[in-house]
């Protein structure tokens, strides 16, 4: 029996977003639990699908597992320095609380960034190694989205990253983490590893794994961790929207044999920049998009879907931007439902004067996004809800959100859902809650880049990716950059976006 610490501190930092990650954030959670410290993190943490819910129901029996904290918030801005001290400063307390240790595992993203530092997890092992030494094995589990580091890799004895995106395999990355960290205490004997950094920059949108060029690339992928002397592979997208040196898609391996971990961790990287052209995709302005769901929904017997990726609050949106639902509006599309805004004022007004009466409100467009504005309308208040929402779908299955107040507002013929707190829409209970049944509508306007297809591509008729304004930038090479490291294409295939000489960084020495 080993005595393992386990906990997680996750945030996934947008340096262009216009909102910051403060306390009251983690505090409150965000489609996942608030944060837990101690014994309360097993119970907060059963039925949901995430990484450290897997490793615990994994490692519920054999093992002596020593509980630290979790801490989550949305995705947004930096988290604020304060915040990022605290928070770290707890989750040390409880680990020198716990010593002697076998093992630490924990559930990270891999692209958090603070006020004052820009690799967040990094610097976070870099102090727990400080704290339990050299020779306790420390094994994490990271997002698709994560930017690794050299810090990352060299104090990590090894990590675990998702495979899919939407991420339906949370829960299972963080089983696949338990294993792997069984081996090392089983044998004794720490993993050599191998990492690559690959030289551009892949757009949220086009790194969804249900699609190419990513569905072949994970088929690669676990084609070569069957070769021997290979334990595992990790294929990360990274985060785009994050001015950073180690921003960017990376590769890593770990298994018994230096030599095949490095050749596997190569000829992943090479199948992955064969590719580089594949990684970018094409949007629709609002107007356009609108236009052509329009046309598309007058002959299909199911909902065409806009997704309005600029304004993903999983990336750092603000979940109020108006560009998508101010075109369907000004075209008059019948049977268009559009959400989630974030809008607590205007749901609290919905609530104060109930359902069937009509508001007079100034909806989104709070953050000052260039080319955005707020949309100044009467609209009716066609149902109310409490906000309280079990997720359903593949991705959020289990998640228990309190996103009150909630309403069903329309206007023209359109819908729209707002909510008391930002959240992705990526499940379909959300709309369930006030009324709306997802998959008997002409039109679906989702704030989501790609975790919408969990729940709602098995419905629809077809989907469209929306460039309206918002600050999850799709194309990377608008973004201003000026921490990016040398050699780094911005756009994918794209020379002349390169910010210095072309060239990839990695070592098997970390």
């Amino acid at each position: 029996m080993a005595r393992i610490a386990v906990g997680g501190f996750r945030h996934e930092t947008n340096t262009f977003a216009p909102t910051p990650a403060t306390w009251d954030d983690f505090e409150k959670g965000y489609s996942w639990p608030p944060l837990t410290r101690g014994e309360g993190l097993f119970e907060a943490m059963r039925g949901y699908n995430l990484a450290l819910s897997g490793f615990l129901e994994a490692a519920a029996s054999g093992h002596e597992l020593v509980p630290l904290l979790w801490a989550s918030a949305s995705p947004s801005g930096a988290v604020l320095e304060e915040v990022y001290e605290r928070i770290v400063a707890m989750l040390l307390e409880e680990i020198e609380a716990a010593l002697p240790l076998d093992a630490v595992y924990l559930s990270l993203h891999g692209a958090m960034i603070a006020e004052h530092v820009d690799d967040g997890e990094g610097e976070l092992l870099r102090r727990l190694r400080d704290r339990i030494g050299s020779s306790v094995p420390v094994v994490a589990s990271l997002d698709y989205h994560a930017n690794v580091s050299t810090d990352l890799v060299r104090h990590a004895t090894a990590l675990v990253g998702y495979r899919s995106y939407p991420h339906v395999d949370m829960a299972e990355t963080g089983r696949r983490a338990f294993v792997l960290l069984s081996e090392i205490l089983d044998t004794g004997r720490r993993p050599a590893k191998a990492w690559r950094q690959l030289p551009f920059l892949i757009p949220l949108p086009w790194g969804c794994t249900t699609t190419e060029p990513a569905a072949s690339v994970f088929r690669r992928l676990q084609a070569l961790e069957r070769c021997d002397g290979v334990t595992s592979l990790s294929f990360a997208a990274g985060f785009p929207a994050a001015d950073i040196p180690d921003c960017g898609p990376s590769v890593l391996g770990y298994g018994a044999d230096s030599e095949a971990v490095e050749a596997a961790v190569g000829a992943l990287a090479e199948e992955i920049s064969a590719r580089e052209p594949a990684w970018a995709g094409r949007t629709l302005g609002p107007e356009e998009a609108v236009e052509e769901a329009m046309r598309r929904a007058r002959r299909a017997d199911r909902p065409i879907v806009l997704a309005d990726i600029q304004d993903n609050p999983g990336a750092g949106g603000t979940a109020d931007t108006m560009g998508l639902v101010t075109a369907l509006i000004r075209a008059g599309a019948e049977g268009a439902v559009a959400g989630l805004i974030c809008a607590p004022h205007v749901a609290t007004i919905a609530h104060r004067v109930g359902e069937g009466a009509e508001i007079h409100v100034s909806l989104g467009g709070k953050h000052g996004i260039v080319g955005d504005s707020s949309l100044d309308a009467t609209l009716r208040v066609e149902k109310l809800c409490d906000g309280q929402v079990l997720g359903t779908g593949p991705f959020y299955g289990g998640a228990r959100m309190d996103l009150a107040p909630m309403a069903c507002l329309s206007i023209g013929g359109v819908k729209v859902v707002v909510a008391g707190k930002k959240v992705q829409a990526a499940d379909r209970a959300m709309f369930r809650a006030v009324g709306i049944e997802p998959g008997e509508q002409k039109i679906l306007a989702l704030k989501s880049s790609v975790h919408f297809r969990a729940d709602f591509e098995p419905i629809a008729d077809s989907i469209l990716m929306v460039e309206a304004p918002g600050p999850m930038v799709v194309d990377p090479g608008r973004l201003p950059f000026a921490k990016l490291r040398p050699g780094v294409r911005r756009r994918p295939g794209d020379a002349t976006s390169t910010v210095e000489p072309v060239g990839e960084r990695g070592s098997p020495n970390v």
